[in-house]
């Protein structure tokens, strides 16, 4: 990806981006650019996701060494089978760690089944009880499983000090459910997809402002209406975050430095740092 990229979307705001896969192998060569691209960006604020414990100790790694990066420390629903009372106690001994300000990634995904639906909701019933005790927030993954996911979630919701819907992409009956339990939406560059995307671009303006963050997913989700070639292998980066906010702020009909702000607020606010008080 070219620094094109970064200067021809540069917004006169400040960005946060929930969801950035930064320990990923198509970032191993250049990391470190691709995170000086995002501040060039006004990406000043990025959460890093860990989806296994292996991920989730390379991202407490990262974030240690930049004051502006955070991670998760949990298990993704498609390494649920994984789950271990060993990998629990591990968990729980990373969500003690500063630089983590979620539990998950964790949740239900029934579109792959990667692992076996009773082990995935095994994982992530003791996830969410990992997060109420560590009195964090949860990163939470699902894809073709709300009828399952809600009411795991609705029995906890009332313990845990938050939770976002990270990558949200189901239907109205979901989004307002997940409203109903006070949870955070997740909008990443799936809005920018006139295929695949036109259902949630429909959805996006039925988020309340307390209750939006965005996120890239880099790498995964590079958005479809980039106006320059897209870079090579097609790799997202959160330097792109402006533009998918961008695409956002159109939907919703507000002003993107509106949309920068309240979205960066929000995270801030929900991922903030319980321990320091």
């Amino acid at each position: 990806m070219t620094e094109a990229h970064s200067s021809t979307l540069l917004p006169p705001a400040q960005w946060a981006d929930i969801g950035v896969n930064l320990t990923d192998k198509q970032f191993r060569d250049d990391r470190d650019a691709v995170i000086d691209r995002a501040r060039l960006a006004g990406v000043s604020w990025q959460l890093i996701t860990g989806t296994h414990i292996d991920e989730s100790r390379e991202a407490i790694a990262l974030a240690e060494q930049h004051d502006d990066l955070f991670a998760t420390a949990g298990l993704h629903p498609h390494s649920a089978r994984f789950y271990s009372r060993d990998l629990e106690k591990e968990l729980a001994d990373m969500l003690r760690h500063p630089a983590v300000r979620a539990a998950g990634e964790m949740g239900l995904d029934f579109n792959r089944d990667f692992s076996p639906r009773p082990d995935q909701e095994t994982a992530f019933e003791a996830q969410l009880a990992l997060a109420v005790e560590a009195g964090l927030p949860v990163f939470l993954h699902e894809r073709d499983a709300h009828e399952r996911f809600q009411p795991i979630l609705k029995t906890f919701r009332d313990d845990l000090v938050g939770a976002v819907v990270h990558c949200f992409t189901g239907s109205k009956t979901a989004l307002f459910d997940y409203l109903d339990l006070d949870c955070h939406i997740g909008i990443t560059g799936w809005v920018c997809d006139e295929r695949r995307g036109k259902d949630l671009a429909d959805l996006v303006h039925n988020i309340p402002d307390s209750r939006l963050l965005i996120e890239t997913d880099a790498p995964y989700l590079l958005p479809r209406d980039l106006p320059e070639a897209p870079p090579k292998k097609r790799r997202n980066e959160p330097s792109l975050l402006p533009w998918i906010g961008q695409r956002i702020a159109q939907l919703r009909g507000q002003e993107i430095e509106a949309v920068a702000a309240m979205t960066s607020n929000n995270a801030k606010a929900l991922f903030a740092d319980r321990k320091a008080g």
